[in-house]
């Protein structure tokens, strides 16, 4: 079934605001996660409702035949990350979340809407990345996108996004498409290494030329500094690194080409 269309009101600002300032409810963990993450609903600061697990025990100890009858659907959703619930990795540093924050901030460095809103925020398990929760058609990812060329364009600002940003877990499930055909890159807590470490299911443009849009987007990301918000995520290495690899996809004009066939993740999806 295809995601309904957006009704969401709020700009993005809004959306930044209501994440970094909202009450946070959980409603329950994210299966199939590597590390702890959590689907939350966010509302606005002293608005939020009883926890529904809260409710439930209430509404049993009362004997309320219509537990759960009450609950209001929250005016937002977002996804949550602690930092507590984060498995150390011999290869990446600690601190995933901020990752999750920094990739956001260079999508929006770029000029391209390619990455939920994303802020570093207290919860109930303390600080972590909130991530605004996309209502998206999971039946489809990379691998169904692609097929379509009209998301062709977005794809290739995807592609040149994880060179510049060393994705190294771009997994074809991490690609979602909302109701207004908008494309949306998920799962961004493995990325801007200093080391190139770049694993990627899109590699349908190899070779190809780097369209205008995209090479003016890395034109003005080199030709001046990193925004502050995104350089103070990042250590002197990996801001070294990310500047290097922006400047290197620029002055191929091409698309990389995976010479060894090994930089994909696992599994693909």
């Amino acid at each position: 079934m295809p995601a309904p269309a957006s009704t969401d009101p709020l700009d993005e600002a809004g959306r930044l605001a209501l994440l970094a300032t909202g009450d946070l409810v959980v409603e329950g963990r994210m299966p199939w996660s590597s590390n702890a993450t959590f689907l939350c609903q966010v509302w606005p600061a002293g608005t939020a409702p009883m926890a529904p697990l809260a409710l439930a025990e209430r509404d049993e100890r009362d004997g309320d035949d219509e537990a759960g009858a009450e609950l209001p659907e929250p005016p937002a959703r977002a996804i949550y990350k602690p930092h507590r619930g984060e498995r150390p990795l011999w290869d990446f540093p600690d601190g995933l979340y901020r990752r999750e924050v920094a990739a956001y901030l260079l999508a929006g460095a770029l000029g391209w809407d390619l990455v939920p809103p994303t802020v570093v925020r207290e919860g109930p398990l303390g600080v972590g990345s909130l991530q605004w929760f996309v209502e998206a058609d999971y039946a489809h990812h990379h691998f169904t996108l692609v097929a379509d060329p009209v998301h062709h364009d977005q794809l290739r600002r995807l592609c040149a996004f994880d060179v510049v940003a060393n994705s190294t877990d771009r997994k074809a499930g991490h690609v979602l498409v909302d109701g207004d055909g908008r494309l949306w890159a998920i799962d961004n807590g493995l990325c801007l290494h200093a080391e190139w470490k770049l694993r990627t299911v899109i590699w349908e443009f190899a070779d190809e030329p780097l369209p205008a849009e995209v090479a003016d987007a890395l034109d003005r990301l080199v030709g001046t500094d990193l925004p502050d918000d995104l350089a103070e995520l990042l250590d002197p290495f990996e801001r070294d690194a990310l500047a290097t690899r922006a400047r290197a996809l620029l002055a191929s004009g091409r698309f990389p080409v995976d010479e060894t066939g090994h930089r994909v993740p696992w599994p693909l999806v």
